[in-house]
This record gives structure tokens, C-alpha cells and sequence, in this order.
């Protein structure tokens, strides 16, 4: 609850910046008038700091979608968040709400490519992510945390990837990602049943004789979450990494 508040809150503040400068929040009246006056919006100076109104805009709507989609810094509620039925995890935390901040930081693509050092913020926190909670993962004992970590691991390369204005790719993910790790959480909750609702992997080993059909779902789910060759993550997280190393850029270089 907490952490979500904190992302609440600059959500909230940027929606009140948006009604007071355009009188509006609907997507369609923003995008027109950024395109007729981005450059009257980045001569403004936001009090005494040396930000453009666009890019206090752009963080304030990164900072919640950050909040929402479990980046690194406020990323610790959706391990935590584990505690809830396997099927809401299936559904909640695989496909739809911690993927709203990467679709709010997509719908908002007309603002964020007019503000480059957002763009580069973006880019350093979704690399960031993509890395740490995948160590952290490896060191979990409970089977859905480790499903947990690795979600928010790929939420940082959708972040990344539209960091780099890769908008197309990062949706393509999005929605990759949402098949191949609800079936995971699903074959994690079949697990569990199994074995009389226990979740520490130290007390788990040779189920494969009694569950083959639920090894043989986290097998191809593994797989496609590695981007496996011929998978369907391989077809959207092997793209984004690809169009990460040819932006010649030094933080493309170095997220790849």
C-alpha cells in the first residue's frame, strides 16, 4: 500500500500540472497541443530548477508507473504481494496491473520523446532493474517470489525499450510476457497444491513422477521467460535487445 502511495502521489501531481497548463487529462487534447507548443512548454524553467515543464512532467509520471510496475528503489511490494492466491498472481502481477506503468509510460511516448534526459533516466532505472531482481530472484527459497523477481526483471526491459523509443517492441513484450508468466504462476500454484500448500523450494524434489503435465508447462513457460530460440519470448526479448545494441549510444552499449 505504502509503495504504491509514493507513485500515487506524482501521478496525482502530474495530473493536477496537466489540468492546470491545458485544462485537460484526455490523452487525444494533450497530444495535440504538445505538438503545436512543446517549444513555449520547454522554455519554462520549473521554479528555481534548471527542468523544462515537459520533463518535471515526464518524471512525475515515470516516478508513479515506476511505483506501479515494481522498479528497482519501489519495486519491494510485488514480492511481498506473493502472499495472495496463485490465480489473482496469475492474473494481477503477470498481465494486467504491474504492466499499467509500462502502458502509461507508452501512451505518454508524444512527451517523452520531446524530453531526452527523462529518456535516459528511464533507460538507466529499466537496465537497472532488469539486472538486480534477476540476482535477487536466484537467492529466494519461496517458488512464487522467484516468479515475482523475474517479472519485475522484465518489466525493466520494457521500460528500457521504450527508453529507447522502441514503443512497438515493449508492447510486443508486454503481452508476450503476460501469457508465458501466468503460465508460470499457474504451474507454481499447481506445485503448491501438490504438495499440500508448501511454497519452500528446500522442501521440494522429485515431484516430475506424479506432476509430469505441470513440468512439462514450467518447462516450455522457462523457456520462453529465457527467450529460448523458437519460444515466444524469444521473438520479442531477443528484438528488444537486438534494437537496444544499434542505437549506437553508449547506454545501449552498456544495457546490452
Amino acid at each position: 500500500m505504502i509503495v504504491n502511495r509514493i507513485g500515487d502521489v506524482f501521478l496525482l501531481a502530474a495530473c493536477i500540472f496537466f489540468l492546470i497548463r491545458f485544462d485537460s487529462v484526455d490523452f487525444l487534447i494533450l497530444k495535440g497541443l504538445m505538438l503545436y507548443i512543446v517549444e513555449y512548454l520547454n522554455d519554462f524553467v520549473f521554479f528555481f530548477f534548471n527542468y523544462t515543464f515537459l520533463g518535471v512532467l515526464g518524471i512525475f509520471l515515470f516516478i508513479g508507473a515506476m511505483s506501479k510496475s515494481a522498479q528497482l528503489g519501489l519495486h519491494t511490494w510485488l514480492p511481498d504481494a506473493m502472499e495472495g492466491p496463485t490465480p489473482v498472481s496469475a492474473l494481477i502481477h503477470a498481465a494486467t496491473m504491474v504492466t499499467a506503468g509500462v502502458y502509461l509510460v507508452l501512451r505518454f511516448s508524444f512527451l517523452y520523446e520531446h524530453v531526452f534526459y527523462v529518456m535516459c533516466f528511464i533507460i538507466i532505472i529499466g537496465g537497472l532493474t532488469c539486472f538486480l531482481p534477476a540476482i535477487l530472484g536466484a537467492f529466494q527459497y519461496d517458488i512464487k517470489k522467484i516468479v515475482a523477481y523475474s517479472t519485475c526483471s522484465q518489466l525493466g526491459y520494457m521500460f528500457f525499450s521504450c527508453g529507447f523509443s522502441n514503443y512497438h517492441v515493449a508492447f510486443f513484450h508486454l503481452v508476450n510476457h503476460g501469457f508465458f508468466k501466468a503460465l508460470l504462476f499457474l504451474s507454481m500454484g499447481s506445485v503448491i497444491h501438490a504438495l499440500n500448500d508448501e511454497q519452500d523450494l528446500r522442501k521440494m524434489g522429485n515431484s516430475l513422477n506424479f506432476l509430469v503435465f505441470t513440468f512439462l508447462a514450467i518447462f516450455i513457460g522457462s523457456f520462453a521467460l529465457l527467450g529460448f530460440p523458437f519460444f515466444s519470448g524469444y521473438y520479442s526479448k531477443d528484438l528488444l535487445l537486438e534494437l537496444t545494441v544499434v542505437r549506437y549510444h553508449f547506454l545501449g552499449i552498456f544495457i546490452y
